[in-house]
């Protein structure tokens, strides 16, 4: 829809983020302010802060046996990274309405209105729900877009991960983490990132969000053993804008249940530091080792004393 929206405009300046500022053109490309303008298509390069554009030359492929651009790559179209984004509202077959609120208020909103809706990010699981197991989810909200859902801050006590961050980018971040901290700090960064490792594939890593992971609650998820185990604290909301804090390991109450109250959103995780002489491990046994469901999983967590 967005790309639809992007390529079929008439007035560029209502879907891009290419105006002046202060009297410079922001470059479609960078994202910088040059003096390119639009006449061209250009290639923009960045040093030492400032901004070369360059014309950018078409390149060619063999439309016949599919063979790579000869010259280099055509970059992905920067009018969708710089696009402005809209709420939508669109009506489907069989009354289906799906909602793409952009602010949180909008969403708690949407929640008073409809308590039982079904939230959205990657599609993964209610993609398979509604398509093979017949389920019925008359209103649909897609929550990709909302900026506290997709906070991923770092701070002297632990990790604050939106329930909507996608599952690649937490594991970068986790990375980076465990770089940067003391060892004893992020055992469970470790554990977390190397089971995300073989979680699936990158496809759905690339979109699949770490909320939604959670709230399936599927008795064979790779990481809920592992956020019981880290010790990890669910941060609930309510329509009302209440915000409750629930263990992880008493978010779960059965069988694909959770502790979610009619209305209720999980609006974050925390995941803290560990202390010294303080461990956690993953543990994950398949018929394949990538992209496979499990047989058993595991979070381990063993604390020494001096």
């Amino acid at each position: 829809i967005d790309a639809f929206r992007i390529f079929a405009k008439t007035d560029n300046s209502v879907h891009i983020k290419s105006y002046p500022a202060n009297g410079q053109f922001i470059c479609p490309s960078s994202g910088k302010p040059c003096s390119c303008g639009e006449s061209k298509v250009l290639s923009c390069e960045s040093s030492a802060g400032s901004v070369t554009c360059t014309e950018h030359k078409a390149v060619s492929r063999n439309v016949n046996d599919g063979s790579l651009y000869k010259d280099k790559e055509l970059i992905f179209p920067p009018e969708l990274v710089l696009r402005n984004v809209f709420p939508l509202k669109l009506h489907g077959v069989d009354g289906i309405s799906w909602y793409r609120p952009i602010k949180f208020k909008h969403l708690l909103n949407l929640k008073s209105l409809y308590p039982d809706a079904k939230l959205v990010v990657g599609n993964t699981e209610v993609g398979i729900e509604t398509n093979f197991k017949n389920a019925q989810y008359p209103i649909l909200i897609s929550v990709t877009h909302i900026p506290e859902l997709n906070v991923l801050s770092i701070n002297d006590n632990g990790l604050e991960i939106g329930s909507s961050v996608r599952l690649s980018r937490l594991q970068e971040v986790l990375v980076k983490v465990i770089k940067e901290r003391e060892v004893h700090e992020t055992s469970s960064c470790k554990a977390i990132c190397d089971q995300i490792k073989w979680f699936a594939g990158k496809q759905v890593k690339n979109v699949a969000s770490v909320g939604g992971n959670i709230c399936t609650a599927s008795p064979i998820s790779d990481l809920n053993p592992l956020w019981m185990a880290s010790r990890a604290e669910f941060r609930v909301v309510n329509p009302k804008g209440s915000v409750r804090i629930v263990p992880a390991k008493s978010f779960f109450l059965g069988y694909r249940k959770v502790d979610l109250a009619q209305g209720e959103i999980l609006l974050s995780i925390f995941l803290p530091w560990n202390n010294h002489f303080e461990f956690v491990k993953e543990f994950k046994q398949a018929h394949r080792r990538e992209d496979d469901i499990a047989l058993v999983n595991a979070g381990m967590r063993v604390c020494l004393n001096e």
